[in-house]
Order: C-alpha cells, then sequence, then structure tokens
C-alpha cells in the first residue's frame, strides 16, 4: 500500500466505525484492528507482531491546534514507536504492546474535532514514516547515548530512568523553527488564544514541522467525505 491508500483505508474504517478511538494496529492485510485485540491475538499468535506495518493513534480535540499539527499531540508516541521498532522493550506501560514490531513502517495520526467545536465535520489524516521521522529528531544517537551497549543486544528491557533520559534528550532539542516541543504552545496561542501577532512565528514553525515529520496530509468533511481544506 502507498501513502494515499493507507489515508484512504484509515478514512474508511473511521466513517465505518471500526477503528477505535486512541491505539490501532495497521497490519500488512489491510486491517486495523484495537490494542486491546492486537494483544489478544499476540497471546495466541507471537508472529503477529511482525505484520504490523503502522500505527494510527486516533483521537477527538476541541483545538484547531492539534487539527493543524496533529504530530505536536503526544511526542512519545513517536519515540516508542521508535523504541519498539529497533527491538526494545519498556518496562513502563506501552501502548504498542509487548513485543517489539521490526516491521513498523508509517505512525498515523487521525484526528476529528469535536461535535460541539467551531470547527464541525473535519477528519484530519497526517501519515509520516517512521525512519524519516526518527532520523530527523535524532533518535538513534540519542537512544545509543543514553542506553550505550544495550544497543548490542536484541530485546533489551528499557528502564523508567532510561526511558526518562532518552525522552528528556528528544524534548530538549531545538528543531522548530529554534524552539523545542513547547512550540505547540506558540501555535495554540496563534489558532486557540487568537494571538494574531505570532502568525510569522507559527509560519516558520510550520516550516520545520514540514521538514522534520514530512507528513502525508489529507483533510476530510466527514459529512461528504470528500476532501476539503481545512
Amino acid at each position: 500500500m502507498d501513502e494515499y491508500q493507507i489515508v484512504e483505508l484509515v478514512k474508511d474504517r473511521y466513517r465505518t466505525g471500526s477503528i477505535k478511538v486512541v491505539y490501532n494496529f495497521l497490519l500488512n492485510d489491510r486491517t486495523i484492528i484495537s490494542d486491546e485485540s492486537y494483544e489478544r491475538l499476540y497471546d495466541h499468535n507471537p508472529s503477529i507482531s511482525k505484520q504490523v506495518i503502522g500505527y494510527v493513534n486516533n483521537y477527538i480535540t476541541r483545538l484547531v491546534t492539534h487539527l493543524e499539527f496533529p504530530m505536536f499531540v503526544n511526542r512519545n508516541f513517536i519515540l516508542d514507536a521508535y523504541l519498539h521498532k529497533k527491538g526494545y522493550m519498556i518496562r513502563r506501560y506501552s501502548p504498542l504492546g509487548p513485543a517489539p514490531l521490526p516491521n513498523l513502517k508509517y505512525i498515523i495520526y487521525c484526528v476529528t474535532s469535536d461535535t460541539q467545536y467551531e470547527l464541525q465535520n473535519r477528519l484530519v489524516i497526517e501519515l509520516a514514516d517512521l525512519d524519516v521521522v526518527s532520523n530527523n529528531l535524532n533518535l538513534s544517537n540519542i537512544v545509543s547515548s543514553v542506553l550505550g551497549s544495550k544497543l548490542l543486544s536484541k530485546n533489551e528491557i528499557i528502564e523508567d530512568d532510561e526511558l526518562d533520559e532518552i525522552r528528556k534528550r528528544m524534548g530538549s532539542q531545538k528543531l522548530f523553527a529554534d524552539h523545542t516541543w513547547d512550540a505547540e504552545l506558540i501555535v495554540l496561542r496563534y489558532f486557540d488564544r487568537d494571538q494574531r501577532e505570532l502568525s510569522k512565528e507559527v509560519f516558520k514553525i510550520l516550516q520545520a514541522y514540514e521538514r522534520v515529520f514530512r507528513p502525508y496530509r489529507v483533510v476530510y468533511d466527514t459529512k461528504t467525505w470528500q476532501p476539503v481544506l481545512l
């Protein structure tokens, strides 16, 4: 499947109500299953972890910021996806399941506006290549600098203090127009607090966001299910 086909598949599953709010797994047979279903299937067939090619974070928002910049919402989700792909396991609970995901290729954000919100009937889907994103976030160097010799082993457990340090180092990088991930607060002030004097800064953050994530993005009207502008 190419990016267009995946985004259309996610949209169709959303339209039919067959995609769970929050965490979902995309398998190579075009199936999308919830995290609970995945863990039940894994108990009987651990090889299902090798069938996972995408991870879908599906959520509802009242913020324009989340519709405009979906991947700002949960940076830990991106890091955890990278760690699972590389064969690490996380001591702390991880919604990505109980096993490495060696064939995980895509991270997908599926965001819809709350029904009582001014921007009703909008579904935003952003897809990014995990290899591209992890490279632009410098995750390989950050992880190796924290874990050291663990890189030589398979299925190593990452302890809580190690995970916290990796998250801290990832979050301290100024990748978004000389801002860390606090750039989300700036765009929130612009889109959801009406501080229009921030327009130039938000434009620079948008450019940086697109360089880092290189997202394939489609916005749908949930009445017509046709692509539209936000």
